[in-house]
């Protein structure tokens, strides 16, 4: 499998919460910005090993700020350089007050075939906290406006923990989300990002971080309630329909090449090497040549580790034959003494999290990996 990731670090207003690349200063250069990325995809067309591809996804930033003509271009030249398979998972991810029908007429013209809904929670107050700039209705209005356009595989965004939000506030956003007919379902817990607006309130006390107990319990709720909806598990924070889970995310999990394009987007070869594009527009638009990046080549170590991360995190966990006899001997040491506190199991030759263990999952994995 192959698959491309496209980076549009452009956003009207900054969430309080994103540590990841992106700008509100810079919106008049979104013509210029495009124009860079057409030229990377066509020095960088032979990065993945084969030029179908089976997984495509925008992200941001705020890829759903793009005007029509430039998504268009985008198009053009993704079918210049790529070919994109007839059952490709095409996905962009959107802000609720962006989809609207001129928006989804413009999205129909494409080979966009999956929408991922920053929605976040249905509580405005919270939502207005957070710097989002939608409310609970135009969420609503946005997962219907998709299903009337003919777009059936929408994928919704929800943060549990954030302050000021209690459980009963939490069983709202998770209720009301599965209720809206969506196939899929994010949900993550917040973490305090150094660098953000919110870890500066954290450290000032002008907030505090959600009791551990109580995020315990939402996320149990979390776990019980998509299992009643008859959504599966697949990973730590994602949960879908039968056969409707995000085949691209599950790409990066499941270590297979992509190709990232765009100011700070990341690519991975499938072997060993790791490449970061530097998170800087100007710099990215400016480039004669390759665009302005770093080179990771990861050694044995790091290869087990980023194999120990990125699998337990995934219900199917860590494949043991996967590994050379020294890490899987090193490996089943380690997660002896959480197998015996039922925090990991061994089921068909594959080391999982169990429902216990989710929650201090980063602990866990912490102790696997090789110093």
């Amino acid at each position: 499998m192959n698959s491309i990731y496209i980076h549009i670090p452009f956003c009207q207003s900054r969430c309080i919460y994103c540590d990841f690349y992106s700008t509100t200063h810079a919106q008049s250069m979104m013509a210029s910005y495009v124009q860079a990325l057409i030229r990377e995809m066509s020095r960088r067309k032979h990065y993945i090993e084969c030029s179908r591809v089976n997984t495509l996804y925008i992200g941001g930033g705020t890829p759903s700020l793009l005007p029509a003509e430039l998504l268009s271009a985008i198009f053009e030249a993704i079918h210049s350089n790529f070919t994109l398979t007839p059952d490709a998972e095409v996905t962009i991810e959107a802000n609720p007050d962006d989809i609207n029908n001129d928006w989804l007429k413009n999205i129909s013209q494409t080979p966009i075939n999956r929408i991922s809904i920053g929605t976040q929670t249905f509580d405005d107050q919270i939502l207005n906290f957070i710097g989002r700039r939608h409310n609970a209705k135009q969420t609503i209005k946005a997962v219907d406006a998709c299903k009337q356009a003919g777009i059936t595989n929408i994928s919704l965004d929800l943060i549990s923990s954030l302050p000021g939000q209690t459980m009963q506030h939490w069983q709202k956003d998770v209720d009301l989300a599965l209720s809206l007919g969506i196939t899929h379902l994010s949900a993550y817990t917040l973490s305090y990002e150094e660098g953000t607006k919110l870890y500066q309130m954290l450290i000032n006390g002008d907030i505090k971080e959600t009791d551990e107990e109580l995020s315990r319990q939402m996320y149990y709720h979390l776990l019980n309630t998509t299992e009643k909806a008859g959504f599966q598990q697949y990973e730590i924070s994602n949960f879908s329909l039968p056969g409707q889970h995000s085949r691209h995310n599950s790409c990066y999990w499941q270590g297979t090449p992509y190709l990232g394009l765009g100011a700070g987007a990341h690519s991975y070869d499938g072997i060993r090497t790791r490449r970061a594009n530097l998170p800087n527009i100007k710099a990215y638009i400016n480039a004669t040549d390759d665009v302005p990046h770093d080179n990771e080549i990861l050694n044995d170590n790091e290869l087990y580790n980023e194999f120990v991360m990125t699998r337990l995190r995934t219900t199917l966990g860590i494949p043991l034959d996967k590994l050379t006899a020294n890490d899987r001997q090193y490996c089943l040491n380690i997660a002896n003494p959480y197998i015996e506190k039922k925090l990991l199991s061994v089921k068909n030759n594959h080391l999982h999290l169990t429902k216990e263990g989710i929650f201090i999952s980063n602990d866990i994995i912490s102790d696997l990996m090789r110093s």
